[in-house]
């Protein structure tokens, strides 16, 4: 009786060029959860996409680039995870960051954790991607401090304040000993106590809708 042919082997997918690209930074962000940036295995990362070394080539001219949207990737998902509402003021912008900025930190403390040890590393595209990150955070507390003005004292404030909410969070993430909500209003309450001990003549000027939306405002308790 003759031998019953073999099934035919399946046809791989054949994917566009974003697609292919969108996979295989797919691939090194689940890797990023792993090992830092510059221990990603270009030879792996082809591998498990199905494709040859030199056709990811193809798709990213080098070894840097490909590390680049690797880590643009993962700075992207951050930003997004702690993007508050537009519409909102910008004292719940603030929590409401901080709020997203610690959930992310939940789900993926071990991915963050690689891009920092890439940012330490000493990778110069790490540690501008890792800066952006930074500055959008600055940015959105110094804009939640109102018409208080910006001094070299409060900038190193406001660089310090990410700091500590950087470090506090990740050993939160690590082991949540305090709500996430408590968390949130730590952080954000240490921002006008920073700036103010940087600073002490711009506590008059911070602003009344942060002080009242972390519970600071003592204008009731005004004689």
């Amino acid at each position: 009786m003759p031998d019953s042919p073999s099934p035919p082997a399946p046809v791989r997918a054949r994917l566009s060029a974003e697609d292919r690209r969108r996979q295989l930074v797919g691939i090194g962000l689940r890797m990023l959860t792993e090992r830092p940036i510059h221990d990603l295995s270009i030879d792996e990362i082809a591998a498990e996409a199905g494709i040859s070394r030199g056709l990811l080539f193809h798709y990213f001219a080098t070894k840097r680039d490909f590390y680049v949207a690797v880590v643009r990737a993962a700075a992207r998902r951050i930003l997004r995870a702690a993007r508050p509402d537009p519409e909102a003021s910008r004292a719940v912008q603030l929590t409401q960051s901080l709020d997203g900025y610690l959930g992310f930190l939940e789900r993926r403390r071990e991915p963050y954790l690689a891009l920092l040890r890439g940012s330490a590393g000493g990778a110069d595209y790490v540690s501008e991607i890792y800066e952006e990150i930074r500055g959008a955070f600055v940015a959105r507390a110094a804009a939640s401090l109102g018409a208080a003005r910006s001094t070299p004292r409060t900038e190193l404030a406001l660089r310090g304040w990410f700091s500590f909410v950087e470090d506090t969070a990740l050993a939160w993430a690590k082991d949540p000993t305090v709500p996430r909500a408590e968390l949130v209003s730590i952080l954000a309450r240490a921002l006008p106590a920073l700036v103010t001990t940087a600073e002490p003549g711009l506590a008059a000027d911070l602003s009344p809708e942060l002080l009242a939306h972390l519970g600071l405002d003592t204008s009731r308790d005004a004689p």
